[in-house]
């Protein structure tokens, strides 16, 4: 049984890992796609938080999001997080769907408030020009 723990508290603590490295690089690139691939997940993570307190948002936005955030949270993926660059292609994916889902019933300018990265981004991922 003490092998099972070590294996969570391993798996746990490179999830932690990879996103502090996401977070290092999101501060310390340059300006860019990069950067803004880089600090894509904590900026969704922040925007999530924002919308589910935000009353302008209907309930089912909330659920997506809360889905979205748990997916994003959890150490069971589609692709394991520890295989570089591409463990983190999932949960990209997914919070992007989610927030493409939410945006058609949540109005634009709540959730260009809860953006808290750069906009550009955000009307990409969209498609609001």
């Amino acid at each position: 049984m003490a092998g099972w723990w070590q294996a969570i508290l391993v798996a746990a603590g490179v999830v932690v890992l990879t996103w502090l490295v996401l977070l290092l690089l999101a501060r310390r690139l340059p300006p860019g796609l990069a950067k803004d691939l880089a600090g894509f997940l904590p900026d969704c993570v922040t925007a999530a938080r924002r919308l589910r307190h935000d009353p302008r948002v209907p309930r089912r936005a909330k659920v997506a999001v809360l889905v979205a955030m748990l997916w994003v949270l959890s150490p069971i993926d589609l692709v394991p997080e520890f295989l570089p660059v591409i463990g983190p292609l999932d949960d990209v994916v997914v919070v992007a769907l989610v927030l493409r889902y939410a945006a058609r019933s949540v109005p634009s300018e709540a959730l260009f408030e809860a953006w808290p990265g750069n906009p550009d981004l955000l009307r990409r991922l969209l498609g609001v020009r």
